[in-house]
């Protein structure tokens, strides 16, 4: 893949192997209703590194609001990658994922070639419509237009990082030739994985996008979404979301947990074998530990190792 336009130093950490790839969610201490502290997620980044992960993937929450019960690590996107980046030598840095509906693409554009940029290429982007009923009225954003929006922002993202002064117009505004958009990306454009359908088609997404990222799904849906995408998207990489809670008896049966597991090592290992067989590239673990250096040390040695 690291001839296509696209594959970044970021891209082809996570995608270039044919074994499946693994990366962490943050907030990686935990702390999901309040602001976690700096110095510990930088930390745990930089032992996530050195263990054996891929990427580290940041949320993209403009608002907190109670009632969905999770600030998504409450930090800004692009600065906690700068910083990220800075205290991180080789690992991929992902949005999972920028709402492009909530965000204006000239801005977007430019914050994400920075990171790109001062992370030396590592920078790939989850792109995503939103989910928060009250994000869109306090930006002033009708609902409705969520899918027309995220359209609108990718084409505008195309353009801007891969064209010297673009001629644009859409709905968030226009370029008329005489302003040009700095920096400009390690490569000729920026990887995007929409997230979920992203109010698209499948057949859109596999056309725009370089690659898919969905959430934790049944096996055997799984299976078929993945069959799916390879007869539309070819070898395009597919990528999953999965809650992790490694339990304390290695040998322990799997309990359900909202959008993954609670396990012992030796089932979460059999269990991603298995869809490495299927042919996923990439799975975005939320870790859930009230210890989680150690967790992620033993799913490195249990499971990444192993595999």
């Amino acid at each position: 893949m690291s001839d296509l336009g696209h594959a970044n130093a970021g891209y082809r950490r996570l995608f270039d192997s044919a074994e499946l790839s693994f990366g962490l969610g943050f907030p990686l201490t935990g702390e999901r209703e309040s602001t976690p502290v700096i110095e510990e997620e930088t930390r745990l980044a930089s032992h996530a590194e050195s263990v054996g992960f891929d990427g580290l993937w940041a949320r993209d929450v403009p608002t907190y609001w109670p009632r969905f019960g999770d600030a998504g690590g409450a930090f800004d996107t692009w600065p906690l990658l700068s910083h990220l980046a800075a205290h991180t030598d080789e690992i991929a840095l992902g949005t999972s994922s920028v709402v492009l509906s909530l965000r204006h693409p000239i801005h977007v554009a430019k914050s994400a070639a920075s990171v790109d940029r001062l992370s030396d290429g590592r920078l790939v982007l989850g792109v995503a419509s939103g989910d928060r009923d009250p994000e869109y009225p306090a930006f002033g954003v009708d609902p409705d237009e969520r899918g027309e929006l995220v359209r609108e922002s990718v084409a505008a993202l195309r353009a801007i990082w891969s064209e010297e002064y673009p001629t644009l117009d859409g709905s968030w505004g226009q370029l008329d030739g005489d302003l040009d958009v700095l920096p400009k990306p390690t490569t000729e454009t920026l990887p995007l994985l929409p997230t979920g359908y992203a109010r698209q088609s499948i057949e859109w997404i596999a056309d725009h996008g370089d690659g898919w990222l969905f959430y934790h799904l049944p096996e055997d849906t799984l299976q078929t979404y993945l069959d799916d995408w390879r007869e539309l998207a070819g070898e395009k990489p597919f990528v999953i979301a999965v809650q992790v809670e490694l339990a304390a008896d290695p040998t322990a049966d799997p309990e359900p947990l909202h959008l993954g597991y609670r396990a012992g090592v030796e089932w979460f290992r059999e269990y991603f074998r298995k869809l490495e067989s299927f042919g996923l590239d990439h799975v975005i673990v939320g870790l859930r530990s009230d210890q989680p250096q150690q967790a992620m040390s033993t799913f490195a040695d249990g499971i990444i190792d192993e595999l």
